[in-house]
């Protein structure tokens, strides 16, 4: 058999006995990487070790696979601002957290006459998002709709990551708004407690100290 050492060192072509005793020594297992191949490839190595490894990599493997989610935005030809601002913040969200947005474009009526209206739509929204996002497939007319797939610039395990350390960061930006108002507060207690030492705190006025003295 070939043998092949722990580090990935090439040992050379040795008998089974030989790569059994090799492995005795180095408190080793023989492993069979390559049956296949002329002549066979066994490797030294932890058995157990290498199986718990492999392990981890196939979990943290699943762990960063994403299924390809797909959300839909429905707009009007004749949208008006406000209803479109909403809309892109939709789609804007969408992008942002690494998924891809069908838009359909709904016709109705003498709509369907003026396709050129959806595509200026759709051209806009694209040039709107283009930070974020690009056209996947470009506008098409279907039936009374016209669609245009956007995809996000980023993947999914990749914007899950910005949206974590953006979580991160304004819970590290709270953290220290109410640390600063706690030491302020800490400070006045201080401030309160050495002008009392020092007698400079005002006596409230009584009755008495508005009485003529004569």
């Amino acid at each position: 058999m070939r043998l092949v050492g722990p580090n990935g060192e090439q040992v050379g072509i040795v008998r089974i006995e030989d790569a059994l005793r090799l492995a005795q020594e180095a408190d080793l297992d023989l492993v069979e990487v390559a049956a296949t191949a002329r002549p066979p490839v066994c490797k030294l190595m932890d058995f157990g070790k290498y199986k718990y490894e492999t392990a981890q990599k196939a979990r943290e493997s699943r762990r960063n696979q994403t299924n390809t989610v797909i959300k839909e935005m429905k707009l009007r030809p004749k949208i008006d601002p406000h209803d479109y601002e909403t809309k892109k913040g939709h789609v804007v969200r969408f992008l942002r957290a690494g998924d891809k947005v069908k838009i359909t474009i709904m016709f109705r009526g003498r709509e369907q006459s003026r396709p050129e209206l959806g595509f200026r739509l759709l051209q806009r929204l694209a040039e709107d998002v283009s930070e974020l996002g690009f056209v996947e497939s470009s506008p098409r007319q279907d039936g009374r709709n016209m669609i245009m797939v956007l995809g996000p610039h980023k993947k999914k395990s990749e914007a899950r990551v910005d949206v974590e350390a953006e979580k991160a960061k304004k819970l590290a930006e709270r953290e220290a708004e109410l640390e600063a108002e706690r030491l302020e507060r800490a400070e006045q207690v201080q401030q309160h407690e050495a002008e009392v030492a020092a007698g400079h705190t005002k006596k409230p006025k009584g009755p008495a100290d508005n009485l003529d003295p004569e």
